[in-house]
């Protein structure tokens, strides 16, 4: 077949060169222009390495992506992790439409943060979702799903770079064989079981050392590369990873005081919560390097966020 990818970054590269690597025609790559002393976007780069057409249009809505796409004379267009907004003017072009990758279970999970957010709260499956794209958020009809387990150590590391990436690309090349040959079927989203949530920044990775053990535990590992869970000492950003939980049935088995550092050694430290103890492995502090956690230098004792 023959196809436009519309996407950036890792992500896209890797369907990008899964596409080739099996023998199919690139008619045109889309990529959102890179910012002002960004490194090379790696699809960008991918796709010239190949000899293929690279547009960078501001935005999917000019004329001049439209007459892109037009010229491109592709029987599918395949969306890739993309953050532009993409008009049915523009992903109605192709022969067969256009397909979009989405890595949760749609319709749950709509957004820009969508592997973050289940396991911030504490889901025990996600998956991807392989749908249309139109003008709402996350709302078109689904093609395909895979789904994968959340254990409850996990982070976001581990459920996208071990599994949601891989098979996303996947996903991506038997959608395409669906759509094209006219086998799929698509399943209207059912709005009663929609959600939508926004960013997952730093703002909603700030710990809260009230909250129960559980919650806190979940909140690191869903911001576990990035954009890290964090707390402070002495005034300054202290991010936490690599978190276990500790959960207690008896009163007074938790010794120390809400936020306060009770045990340091071994490469990790213990922190108090609510409901048990939250064991976290790495740790950086301020400018830092991410480090063993007992090597950030906090003293037992200390009430971390005051």
């Amino acid at each position: 077949m023959k196809i436009a990818i519309i996407g950036q970054q890792d992500f896209g590269k890797a369907v990008l060169e899964a596409f080739l690597k099996r023998g199919d025609t690139v008619g045109a790559v889309f990529c959102a222009p890179e910012k002002e002393g960004a490194k090379p976007d790696a699809l960008r780069v991918a796709a010239e390495g190949a000899g293929l057409k690279v547009h960078q249009f501001k935005s999917l809505r000019a004329p001049e992506a439209v007459a892109a796409m037009q010229a491109a004379d592709a029987d599918l267009g395949v969306m890739a992790f993309v953050l532009q907004f993409a008009p049915q003017e523009f992903v109605n072009i192709p022969k067969h439409g256009t397909i979009q990758f989405h890595p949760s279970l749609l319709p749950k999970y709509r957004g820009p943060s969508s592997i973050n957010w289940p396991i911030a709260m504490g889901e025990t499956e996600t998956g991807l979702t392989i749908f249309r794209p139109t003008d709402g958020l996350d709302e078109g009809a689904i093609i395909l799903q895979v789904k994968t387990p959340v254990s409850e150590d996990d982070t976001l590391g581990t459920v996208y770079f071990n599994r949601l990436f891989g098979m996303g690309v996947i996903a991506m090349l038997e959608a395409a064989d669906l759509v094209v040959s006219g086998k799929h079927r698509e399943r209207v989203q059912d709005e009663a079981q929609a959600s939508y949530e926004g960013w997952f920044r730093d703002a909603e990775a700030k710990i809260n050392w009230a909250n129960h053990a559980r919650v806190i535990h979940n909140l690191i590992r869903s911001s576990d590369p990035a954009p890290g869970a964090w707390t402070t000492f002495g005034g300054t950003k202290l991010q936490l990873f690599d978190s276990r939980k500790e959960l207690v049935r008896t009163f007074g088995a938790v010794k120390g005081k809400i936020g306060e550092v009770v045990e340091v050694g071994n490469g990790r430290m213990v922190i108090a919560a609510q409901g048990g103890r939250i064991d976290v492995g790495k740790a950086r502090l301020g400018d830092g390097k991410k480090v063993a956690a007992d090597a950030v230098g906090i003293p037992l004792g200390t009430i971390l966020g005051g």
